[in-house]
Parts: structure tokens; C-alpha cells; sequence
């Protein structure tokens, strides 16, 4: 061990084991290295970023040799936009790590009585999975270390891409994206180009000014695409040339629409996206269902892997035609209107009211007159007068965001007793902290993790528990 004006780095170090949330580790005089951008196998140099008694995390300094479980990275940005994290790994390994996650954070966190988990449900397309992405246009190139060096290459420049990790004012100029199919990269470049050649300035975040500043796209598998153009400044004669031009470019884009956003940030749920052409929105399918997806509305990014975790949802709702089911963060509605058909009644609860119109909107377009969604919090919303209404739930599904579920809605649940919970995760370390606390009347008794988004370390996780007794 040496130091380095008060950094301690530690040499030769081999990192033994997967630790989670795209962390490895190491051990060193009984002390746990949680080590970022490495692999189980490799040989480093770690410099530490933080040194408590039992337990430390550091970055790689120096690589002495690879694991041999490394794979080459498809992607020529890979370790510099911060997204998928996890391109150096066989996929077969990357699902390994994502179940023992799993495992581990139930076991560690929930603390409860598990059955045999289920084995994980890989994707089956690895590349150009997601139907939703968002890029960034900004005035301030990441320069690679290679790069700083070079008088002669400028970080001032109009580019497209993602934003760097940990550094909100400099976008990585992406060529080509491999998570979404094309048109995306195509898409991209020709509005980046058009408005470099017309002059058309690039947003810039630290003094909040630009013309050109985020665009989404929504590709689905219905073949419908939808581009959204947001944009910092309100000129029309300008928005209308670039919008022509991508058009003229892309006569397959059914929805293109554009955004003003002046504000501090980068969300759009107080803003209103105007339709250029096309009616505004797509339409996404799952099974035989279909979903209106506007610009602001949320909707699974990966279409078909999320139609098999909504399968899985189903199976673990174990439904016979009369159950009353409630859909808890139902946001537009999908897993209820998903299920709908094996149940007597599904009822949808969501805090954002724009979400409910959605789900109010898709119900209408299947035809459902057994499903009903209102906005409000679960908590006031299900009390004795609304069960007496519309029944007390056989099942309750629930899907909230990473944070996981409220306190006081876990009370709730274990209140109103429904004999089947089937709780969908983003997260299982809160997922584990609620099943901890569930515990207190319900047994876990199907585990089936489900992976979303391969090469990150993201992963979803289905339970299903049964009112004990």
C-alpha cells in the first residue's frame, strides 16, 4: 500500500466476486473493496474514493491483467457515456450476477423466508431493446484523456448524444447508439447536422440558452415512431425549417411533434408538447392490447421483455375470471388492462391524474367496461366506503417506482388483506425493505427476476405472496 497526497491507492488487487449495482469486489487484510469498472478476475491498482473500518470503495487505477470471462465491447462509446455498464461481460454472466442480486438483496435486506427463486428470465434481443431513448444536444464536447492533449481538438462543439456521467454539462457525441433500432442514430445525426450547417445554437446548460436542447424518440413495435423535439427558445420560422427537413428526411416518422421548454430543467411534465403532424402519440401492443403512448406518458422502454414481465405478473395473480384485482401504481394502466381479461374487475390507483386519463383513454381502446382507474393516493382513496362500492381486491398487484413503496401503504396493504400480493420491482433493495415489513402477515412464496435492460445493471424482480394462515 502507498500513498498519494492523502489517496490511498492499494496494488495488485484481484477482484474476486460481483458485490451489485454494477460494483465488483475485493479483500484486503479482511477489509471489503467495493471496486466500480471492474470484473471479477481482473488485477488492479484501486485508488480509494472513501475508507470506512470494515469497508472501502475505490476506481481502477491501473490494470495489471483481465478476467477472462471479458468479452470485447460491441459499442465504440462504451465506458464513456456511462451507459451499459456491463458491455465487457458475457450476457450469460451478466445474468448470473443480476440473479444473485437479487437473492442477495432479499436474503440481506427483506430478511424473510424465501422459496427457491425461479431462474432468470434473460432477453432474447440484447441489442436495440428499448422503444424509448432520449438524447441531449449541448455546446460542450467530453474530450477523451487522449484528446485533452491535442491543441488542435476544441471541447467547444455543437454535439448530440448523452450527457457524461457525473458531469452535467458535457455531452459524449454519440455516432452510433446500439439500444434502439434506426431510424434513432439516423435521426440524430440529420438534425444535429442540419443545425450545425444553418447556424441553430446548441443548448447551453450553464447559462441556459440555446435553440436546439433535447429530442425523444419512441420507435414501436407496431412500427410507429414518434419524435419530439424540445427546444429552448420559441422561434417559429427556424422550428418550422428544421421540422420540414426532418420530415423530408424521415417520411416514416408518423408523430412528430416539438416541445418549448425555457425552463432550469429537462422535464416535460409541465410542458405541452404541440403535435407538427401526425396525431400526436403512437400506438404500442402487448399480447392483443393495445396502448396509447403520448410524449409525456410512461410506458415499459422494452416492449418485448416487458411483455413477458407482465406475463409472469398474470401467472403470479393466479386469476379464475372472479377476482377483484386493484392495479396500485397503475400509471396508464397497463398490467391491469394486461390481466384483465382472466379477472372480474380491475381497479386502478394512481397520484398523477394525467396518468389516470391515459388508463381511462386505453381501457376505452380495448373495449374494457370491467376496469376502472382513479387518481388519488391509495391510502385516502380505499377506505370502507369505496370497498363497499366496488369490493375489497382478491389480488392486489403493485409497481412502484425505485423508491419503493410508502410506509404507510404497506400498512395499508397489510389492512385491507388480500389474499394474493404480486409485487413487480425496478428495484429488489427496496423490494426486499417492503417484504421485510409484509413479513408481518404474508409469506413470499414465487421469486421470478426478469431482466429488462441487458447490459446495465438494472433488473427488474416479480414476488408473489399469500396472506399467511
Amino acid at each position: 500500500m502507498r500513498r498519494k497526497k492523502k489517496n490511498i491507492v492499494l496494488e495488485n488487487i484481484r477482484v474476486e466476486d460481483y458485490a451489485a449495482e454494477g460494483k465488483s469486489l475485493a479483500r484486503v487484510d479482511g477489509k471489503v473493496i467495493f471496486i466500480e469498472n471492474v470484473v471479477p478476475g481482473d488485477v488492479v491498482d484501486v485508488q480509494l474514493l472513501k475508507s470506512k473500518k470494515d469497508w472501502a470503495e475505490g476506481r481502477p487505477l491501473r490494470f495489471h491483467s483481465y478476467s477472462t470471462d471479458r468479452v470485447e465491447p460491441f459499442c465504440s462509446h462504451f465506458g464513456v457515456c456511462g451507459g451499459c455498464q456491463w458491455q465487457m461481460l458475457p450476457y450469460e454472466k451478466q445474468l448470473e450476477y443480476k440473479q444473485r442480486q437479487v437473492r442477495d438483496n432479499l436474503q440481506r435486506i427483506g430478511k424473510v423466508a424465501l422459496p427457491d427463486m425461479l431462474p432468470i428470465l434473460g432477453a432474447v434481443e440484447t441489442k436495440y431493446y428499448r422503444n424509448k431513448i432520449e438524447y441531449t444536444f449541448g455546446n460542450k464536447r467530453f474530450l477523451l484523456k487522449e484528446e485533452l492533449s491535442d491543441l488542435s481538438i476544441s471541447g467547444e462543439q455543437n454535439v448530440a448524444g448523452f450527457h457524461v456521467k457525473g458531469l452535467f454539462d458535457k455531452i459524449v457525441d454519440i455516432q452510433t447508439c446500439y439500444l434502439q433500432e434506426e431510424p434513432t442514430n439516423g435521426i440524430r445525426l440529420a438534425v444535429k447536422e442540419f443545425a450545425r450547417a444553418n447556424g441553430y445554437s446548441f443548448y447551453d446548460i450553464r447559462n441556459h440558452s440555446g435553440f436546439l436542447r433535447t429530442m425523444q424518440l419512441r420507435i414501436c413495435a407496431t412500427g410507429e415512431v414518434m419524435v419530439n423535439i424540445v427546444l429552448g427558445e420559441d422561434d417559429a420560422a427556424k422550428r418550422e425549417k428544421l421540422l420540414d427537413h426532418v420530415l423530408q428526411q424521415f417520411p416514416g416518422i408518423t408523430s412528430l411533434l416539438y416541445t418549448i421548454n425555457t425552463k432550469m430543467n429537462d422535464s416535460l411534465h409541465d410542458l405541452h408538447p404541440v403535435a407538427y403532424r401526425g396525431k400526436g402519440y403512437v400506438i404500442e401492443k402487448l399480447e392483443d392490447f393495445q396502448f396509447k403512448i403520448g410524449p409525456k406518458s410512461f410506458f415499459q422502454t422494452n416492449t418485448f421483455q416487458g411483455e413477458r414481465l407482465y406475463k409472469v405478473a398474470r401467472e403470479f395473480a393466479e386469476l379464475t375470471g372472479n377476482e377483484i384485482v386493484y392495479d396500485l401504481y397503475c400509471g396508464t394502466g397497463s398490467i391491469g388492462i394486461f390481466v384483465s381479461k382472466k379477472a372480474k374487475k380491475i381497479i386502478g390507483v394512481e397520484m398523477i391524474a394525467a396518468a389516470i386519463d391515459d388508463a381511462r383513454e386505453n381501457a376505452t381502446m380495448n373495449n374494457l367496461t370491467t376496469a376502472e382507474f382513479y387518481a388519488g393516493d391509495v391510502i385516502n382513496i380505499c377506505n370502507d366506503e369505496f370497498f363497499a362500492s366496488h369490493g375489497r381486491p382478491d389480488v392486489i398487484i403493485t409497481d412502484p417506482p425505485r423508491a419503493g413503496m410508502h410506509e404507510k401503504l404497506v400498512r395499508k396493504i397489510l389492512d385491507i388483506e388480500a389474499p394474493t400480493v404480486v409485487y413487480v420491482s425496478c428495484n429488489p433493495a427496496t423490494q426486499a425493505r417492503d417484504l421485510g415489513l409484509l413479513d408481518e402477515k404474508y409469506a413470499v412464496t414465487k421469486i421470478q427476476p426478469v431482466d429488462m435492460f441487458p447490459h446495465t445493471l438494472h433488473i427488474e424482480n416479480v414476488v408473489q405472496l399469500k396472506l399467511k394462515g
